[in-house]
């Protein structure tokens, strides 16, 4: 094994650098040439393995960054429908809230003007009663004047016919 200060490339030139110095050795029956070319070629190996090894879990890193921000937007996309529900829910209530209250103010008005109406019905017919009560009074006084005058007369004649009975 000799002592060499010269750094090995890595990768692909590391490994065909690593067969010629294996093949340089073995033909010049080098051992340590031919071992230090066959290092070389197994680190050059390893390397590329590793860098391999890299993209792969950098690939995997990316994929599963990627599924775990589809996820998060999953869940983002539910909890905006479930608020957008939430306040289409909350806006049918205050509708239909709107449409009660709107349905008992006309229910309410309606009944009012039952009442008024049933009120001036039965204004009417009091007038009306109080008015045949009136003709009924005055009747019964023209019927009692009338009686008054025809007792009068009765009288007199009587008197006429029998002046002492008077007395």
């Amino acid at each position: 094994m000799t002592e060499n200060a010269e750094r090995t490339t890595g990768g692909l030139i590391g490994k065909l650098a690593g067969k010629a110095k294996e093949a340089a050795g073995s033909l010049t029956g080098n051992g340590d040439l031919a071992r230090e070319g066959r290092l070389q070629q197994a680190q050059s190996e390893a390397e590329l393995r590793a860098r391999r090894q890299a993209a792969e879990a950098s690939q995997s890193q990316a994929e599963a960054d990627l599924a775990q921000e589809k996820a998060e937007v999953s869940l983002e996309r539910e909890r905006l429908q479930t608020e957008v529900a939430a306040q289409q829910r909350e806006e049918q209530i205050e509708r239909e809230r709107q449409a009660a209250e709107q349905h008992a103010r006309s229910e309410a008005e309606q009944e009012k003007a039952r009442a008024e109406r049933e009120r001036q019905a039965q204004e009417s017919a009091a007038k009306a009663a109080e008015e045949r009560a009136e003709q009924e009074r005055l009747e019964a006084a023209k019927q009692e004047i009338r009686l008054e005058r025809q007792a009068g007369e009765a009288e007199a004649k009587a008197a006429a016919i029998d002046p002492e009975e008077d007395r």
